[in-house]
């Protein structure tokens, strides 16, 4: 399959399909294709997976693109600020990304759900108990916040990571959260209480700048309107923007 990933601050992903090629993504996650390119909306494997997708953050249906005769161009742009990754999944292999991450992958790519075995994890790891697994075979797109950083983790090697940081890892990589060691650390070191732990073999896929961290910086510069304790109509607008993430 071939595609191209462009731009920089706000990238986005054009792939070129000929006829015998599919690619899917959630209903909605289009930005534009040229009009060989013809679209199948579906349920993407019946009603179980319309439920999984719905927990992984994703719409209910998915849309097929594909072209009967000549070449097509489908493309689909990031949704904030950030780093698209093409994952080149063999047969069997998977991936964990966090919700909302996935953009469009070839059809034989299987987009599931991944749970948190832990309660820790689940409750305090920055993205609840449900994240989104994709298995191979097959070519898949994702985009995650900001510039993405690889850490090769080696057997027992641990990583502590500040929490929403983490993008994505491979199933090798244990995940849990820990709580901060020290008084001191808790209330002064500004990290919060809890921090993310991955532990090798693996790789582990770390994101800059989570969205909800930006949104925080961005609505201390808001000016405060309508009295004490009251926000301006932009920091609402912040707040149902970055909210999800």
């Amino acid at each position: 399959m071939q595609y191209r990933i462009e731009g920089t601050t706000l990238p986005v992903v054009t792939i070129t399909l000929t006829p015998g090629q599919r690619i899917f993504s959630s209903s909605g996650g289009m930005s534009w294709m040229t009009q060989t390119v013809e679209m199948d909306t579906n349920t993407g494997g019946g009603l179980g997976k319309m439920f999984k997708r719905a927990l992984s953050g994703e719409s209910l249906f998915v849309v097929d693109y594909y072209v009967e005769r000549g070449e097509g161009e489908v493309a689909f742009s990031a949704e904030f600020p950030g780093t698209i990754l093409d994952l080149d999944l063999a047969d069997g292999q998977s991936m964990i990304v966090q919700k909302d991450a996935f953009m469009c992958a070839e059809k034989e790519v299987d987009l599931g759900l991944h749970f948190r075995k832990r309660l820790g994890a689940g409750l305090f790891g920055g993205e609840g108990f449900m994240l989104q697994r994709l298995t191979g075979p097959g070519k898949a797109f994702v985009n995650f916040d900001g510039e993405i950083l690889t850490k090769e983790l080696q057997p027992g090697e641990l990583l502590r990571v500040d929490t929403g940081h983490v993008a994505m890892f491979e199933p090798t990589v244990d995940f849990d959260v820990e709580i901060v060691r020290g008084f001191k650390n808790i209330l002064l070191g500004g990290e919060g209480l809890f921090l993310a732990t991955l532990r090798g073999p693996g790789k582990a896929y770390l994101q800059t700048m989570p969205m909800d961290k930006l949104a925080q910086k961005i609505a201390q510069y808001m000016p405060q309107v309508g009295g004490k304790g009251q926000s301006g109509g932009l920091n609402v607008g912040l707040d149902q923007l970055f909210g999800g993430r």
